[in-house]
């Protein structure tokens, strides 16, 4: 089975993560798997260079040029699948295999990584109807595809997976060194771009009500965003400098993300969240959102606690909790670290991709489609 996959982004945001897993883990187990993506981007530059990696930039959804220069693509390297796995991507790929598809056509497969809902226009009604195959990573994101209108009947759940041992191998940053914080004080650490969907506005609200039961207590939140103005302007406010700290994006993040204690995640929606299968698999318990597909990842009590969205005195209640009982908190985190490893590995994640490309194949011939 040949497969091309296509991702538009030019940031590095945990959908890019699992292409690369896809497209390298496809390739380990036999496969055939290209890539296309924009030579600007992280993604593109974080691959390995050969005939397999195609350059190809979109200035958005509706892009002729780039759907044109994808369709000479295709017909060049004529792929069994064409799996696009953003919305832009959806948009090119369905416009190139209209403007000239290589025979037989091959099967279209979209990842849905976000519960948003589709948007209610002609041109995303008629790009989704051109696909084959929905890829949804969890179940929420499966019903919230049936609520827009896509069939059932296309629809196939894979979750994402991370490469779980390879974070187990990783050495051990420091954390407190790298920000100077106190050598013994507690860590909550979350991952996750500034922006309004990871709702950091909330966490720091419970960082105010936390600080006040666990006085030695630092907050570390990783990643970088819009938002970065207006929550220093928050953190200030509450006069939370000494205690909650916007860390930006740092290349070693998994590496220090085993330096915190309690991983936190205060999204306000979430298809499902690679950042959090990540802090499990350095054994860490979360209080997290019960938002999305979270719920099908953290099991409530065991590997950590679910809570309200925009709920920042329920979220810091249960940080509290776990920052003042170690026993319970290294408990879930060991349990976090057998559940990621049960059931949200890269090698899991592949071997269903890859399934689904076979079953959905034998059901459907596309030689007159």
């Amino acid at each position: 089975m040949f497969s091309l996959h296509i991702d538009t982004a030019r940031t590095w945001r945990g959908g890019q993560s699992q292409v690369r897993y896809t497209v390298l883990g496809l390739r380990a187990i036999g496969q055939r798997a290209a890539l296309v993506a924009d030579p600007a981007g992280a993604l593109f530059q974080r691959m390995t260079e050969g005939l397999d990696l195609v350059p190809l930039s979109t200035r958005g959804e509706i892009d002729i040029a780039a759907a044109w220069r994808l369709s000479r693509v295709l017909k060049q390297l004529r792929p069994d699948v064409v799996h696009a796995h953003d919305p832009a991507g959806v948009a090119m790929a369905a416009t190139a295999l209209s403007i000239t598809a290589p025979r037989p056509r091959p099967m279209f497969v979209a990842s849905r990584r976000i519960e948003f809902p589709i948007a209610r226009n002609s041109f995303s009604a008629w790009k989704y109807s051109q696909v084959d195959c929905f890829l949804a990573i969890s179940r929420a994101v499966r019903d919230r595809l049936v609520a827009d209108r896509i069939p059932a009947s296309k629809i196939e759940i894979v979750h994402e997976g991370v490469d779980v041992e390879r974070i187990v191998a990783l050495p051990h940053g420091n954390l407190h060194a790298a920000l100077f914080l106190p050598t013994h004080s507690p860590i909550v650490g979350t991952i996750g771009a500034l922006v309004a969907q990871k709702d950091h506005h909330t966490l720091v609200e419970a960082a105010a009500i936390v600080v006040k039961q666990v006085s030695d207590v630092r907050f570390v939140i990783l990643g970088e965003g819009e938002l970065r103005p207006q929550l220093e302007k928050q953190i200030k406010h509450l006069h939370l400098e000494r205690h909650v700290f916007l860390a930006g994006f740092r290349a070693d993040v998994l590496e220090l993300l085993k330096d915190i204690d309690v991983f936190a995640l205060s999204s306000t929606h979430e298809g499902m969240c690679t950042s959090l299968l990540d802090a499990m698999a350095a054994e860490k318990p979360a209080v997290a959102t019960s938002v999305g597909g979270v719920p099908e990842v953290v099991d409530d009590t065991e590997t950590g606690f679910l809570v309200p969205p925009r709920d920042a005195a329920a979220l810091a209640a249960r940080l509290v909790q776990l920052l003042k009982d170690q026993e319970l908190t290294r408990q879930m985190g060991r349990a976090a670290l057998a559940r990621v490893r049960r059931v949200f590995t890269v090698e899991r994640m592949v071997q269903q991709t890859a399934a689904a490309y076979e079953r959905r194949g034998r059901q459907s011939p596309r030689s007159g489609h």
